[in-house]
């Protein structure tokens, strides 16, 4: 196809020609059953291989060990910000967490609803435009876990690595970078991502969550928000988001077509430099807004001198093809998601349309 956007959303975001492509061919037919993939029983054989597989795959890809368990849920990643204190939150426990952003803010107020809540470390003197340095973080002595945001796509901020938290359980919030490069699972207690920026389309919620810290979860909750019914039921309790499942199996063929996660992550790398150069080499006319030290290699948020030239720059952007350019309404400004799935054409399309719009308006 030539008419494909240059899709920079921010999520739902871009999904590979490729993939899109087969889901095409297998829509009305999926494997010579005579129906869609959405038609089907999920308790029938064929849809328990596709679950199986997508399962199978990912824990191949990230390198997940044999003692977690991944979980295929509904009500996305804000879903999981109350879930998990509902589970693992227990009486005399606190909930740590290091603030880096929108998105953790969201997560914090989740959990105050549960019990006491701390922050072991923020950025928020700084605008949120860091992360903060591992030997800020304070956990408490009564820390049930210690949450952590890895990527936050409003500011645009990554942790380069992760805290170390000894006894005390780290959960992350991988949601924008999942898959973009390699992961040690074994360092978390619990990994969940909605799949729609890296893995696939919105409607399932991954969780990769180690098994003994979900072997019970209290008998007080209701039944769909206790990770235990998930887990027993092998992410079939009830009628999953079917379609969506099937689409994260072709994204995780697509990128072990690709090389796997390691080759991932050096195409990510490649493709925001090219549009970091952009700005670091614009003199001043384009304007970073996360640290050096924190730049996200998903989003990429900058600033113009003014609002109205910004708002020239969305406008013109999408007069040639580009999509989703436009800064979150919470904090304005522009901003590029270069997740998985995003060429690297787009981006050297990208990175021109910038030197040519500063040439225009120096």
């Amino acid at each position: 196809m030539t008419n494909r956007a240059y899709n920079f959303n921010a999520g739902p975001a871009a999904l590979p020609l490729e993939v899109l492509q087969q889901a095409q061919e297998e829509f009305i037919d999926y494997a010579g059953a005579g129906m869609s993939i959405m038609e089907m029983s999920h308790r029938s054989s064929v849809f328990e291989g596709v679950n199986d597989g997508a399962q199978s795959l990912l824990r191949e890809l990230y390198g997940i060990p044999s003692h977690y368990k991944i979980l295929f849920l509904q009500g996305g990643a804000s879903t999981q910000f109350a879930m998990i204190p509902m589970n693992l939150l227990t009486a005399g426990k606190t909930a740590a967490f290091v603030h880096t952003g929108s998105w953790a803010d969201k997560a914090i107020k989740e959990a105050k609803l549960f019990g006491d809540t701390a922050i072991a470390a923020t950025s928020e003197a700084d605008r949120f435009n860091r992360i903060p340095q591992l030997s800020e973080i304070r956990v408490p002595d009564n820390a049930a876990y210690l949450h952590i945001t890895s990527n936050e796509t409003i500011e645009g901020t990554q942790y380069a690595a992760y805290p170390a938290t000894g006894d005390v359980t780290l959960i992350g919030d991988l949601s924008s970078d999942i898959l973009s490069r390699p992961v040690d699972v074994s360092q978390f207690g619990m990994i969940y991502a909605g799949a729609q920026k890296n893995l696939g389309p919105s409607g399932v919620t991954i969780v990769i969550v180690r098994e003994d810290l979900v072997e019970s979860s209290p008998k007080t909750l209701p039944t769909m928000l206790r990770y235990d019914t998930h887990v027993k039921n092998n992410s079939l309790y009830n009628t999953p988001p079917s379609f969506s499942v099937y689409l994260v199996g072709l994204m995780l063929k697509w990128v072990q077509a690709k090389g796997g996660v390691a080759a991932m992550e050096q195409l990510n790398r490649d493709k925001t430099k090219l549009i970091y150069d952009a700005i670091d080499q614009s003199g001043g006319f384009y304007r970073g807004f996360a640290d050096l030290g924190s730049r996200s290699l998903m989003n990429i948020t900058f600033r113009l001198g003014t609002e109205e030239l910004e708002k020239q720059f969305v406008k013109e952007s999408e007069q040639q093809g580009f999509v989703g350019l436009k800064g979150h309404r919470s904090v304005g400004g522009l901003r590029a998601s270069t997740y998985n799935a995003v060429p690297l054409e787009s981006c050297k399309a990208l990175a021109e349309f910038m030197a040519d719009f500063r040439k225009r308006n120096e």
